[in-house]
């Protein structure tokens, strides 16, 4: 059931994904593809890159991914976006040394979506590639495939962020979820956010993944939904049993070849899969592109503000107290430092406006809060 301008945790039925999933691409809809295969259309990019370089044919086939990524089927695979591979081993050595340094200081990053320890993970690699190794960075991020297939979906100015994942052999796959904003909210939060906002979520992000290995479907490349980004209250979907057994019954895997890339629409059904290879580490870097759009006109000191109201928040009514809050208080987890800054009790960190209302609720004194504003600031730095 659908209150009006909201969704809830009835929305997205399984009848409504069963018959959106039913379509088939048109193959006259992405006229530039060297093929489709399971309703994802592939590139051949060392046939479509002199076509990067023109303006015209540039905008051309940006508008025919934007149209996949939006009214198709969601994704996408860029076939040798990386035609000389060199710069993927570069980036692949450095990430395993990256690797090795985080489990020696006994770190190394849990997974969202499936157990702790099932595989290696590498927060932020974006940064820490370009700390480990400028002239690398540059080289494996200097590539006008991927550029162009984010500004294709966000527009200039898009905000880079990327994540490695190493599963190897016995990896189990990941449970089916749609992605960042929306997808790393829980249900219950998801739906205060008006129907609109659930609309909008998925034009905030773009999700990818770039081969490191050569990735045969026992290795568990992504599993794919084709179409499922339309289904509009799959945000509160995807958590429901019947749900993931659509999904398991009906999902697609690619193979991909080192140097591929894979985009999909972040609202678009989807999981890692199992690694049932016998000596396949499969490693991808997961790139997740926001838009520039998603920034406040305004720096604030949100922690001065907290710190200044802290102790004459309890004066007002709890209504009241709620909305200083927000006015004030930074209400969003992200963006954060997640090996510091880890998620709590989900899929997201307590946000500093948690952390005030707490305080108070649980009669804090004011050199408490500081300290614990002063701690949740450190962890959330870069």
């Amino acid at each position: 059931m659908r209150d009006f301008g909201y969704f809830d945790t009835g929305s997205g039925s399984v009848e409504e994904l069963a018959t959106i999933c039913a379509q088939t691409l048109d193959r006259a809809e992405v006229p530039l593809a060297a093929e489709v295969q399971a309703n994802v259309p592939i590139y051949a990019m060392d046939d479509l890159c002199d076509r990067l370089a023109e303006a015209a044919p540039r905008r051309a086939l940006m508008a025919e991914w934007a149209r996949v990524l939006g009214q198709g089927s969601g994704v996408l695979v860029l076939r040798r976006a990386y035609a000389d591979t060199a710069p993927i081993d570069r980036a692949t050595a450095a990430y395993e040394r990256i690797i090795a340094r985080e489990k020696a200081a006994g770190g190394g990053g849990a997974d969202h979506f499936a157990a702790a320890g099932a595989n290696d993970r590498i927060w932020n690699s974006l940064q820490k590639l370009c700390l480990e190794d400028p002239e690398g960075f540059a080289r494996y991020f200097g590539n006008p495939v991927i550029d162009a297939v984010c500004e294709a979906w966000l527009g200039p100015f898009y905000q880079m962020t990327a994540q490695v994942n190493l599963v190897r052999p016995g990896g189990k796959a990941q449970s089916a979820h749609r992605d960042y904003h929306l997808g790393f909210q829980s249900a219950e939060v998801a739906a205060r956010f008006p129907a609109h906002v659930h609309a909008l979520s998925p034009v905030m992000t773009l999700q990818g993944a770039i081969a490191h290995c050569d990735m045969p479907v026992e290795s568990g490349p992504t599993q794919l939904l084709p179409f499922s980004q339309l289904v509009p209250g799959g945000y509160m979907a995807y958590r429901r049993p019947e749900i993931a057994a659509f999904f398991k019954d009906h999902a697609v895997q690619l193979p991909l070849d080192k140097g591929d890339a894979l985009f999909f629409n972040p609202a678009l059904y989807h999981a890692a899969g199992e690694n049932v290879s016998r000596d396949i580490n499969r490693m991808a870097n997961l790139v997740q592109v926001s838009s520039a759009f998603g920034r406040a006109m305004e720096a604030v000191d949100r922690t001065a503000m907290c710190r200044a109201l802290f102790p004459v928040l309890g004066g007002l009514g709890a209504a009241e107290r709620a909305a200083a809050i927000a006015a004030a208080a930074e209400g969003y987890s992200f963006p954060t430092n997640l090996d510091s800054d880890p998620p709590v009790d989900g899929l997201a960190p307590e946000t500093q406006a948690g952390l005030l209302a707490r305080a108070l609720a649980e009669g804090w004194t004011r050199e408490a809060f500081k300290d614990a504003l002063r701690a949740q600031g450190e962890r959330r730095q870069a």
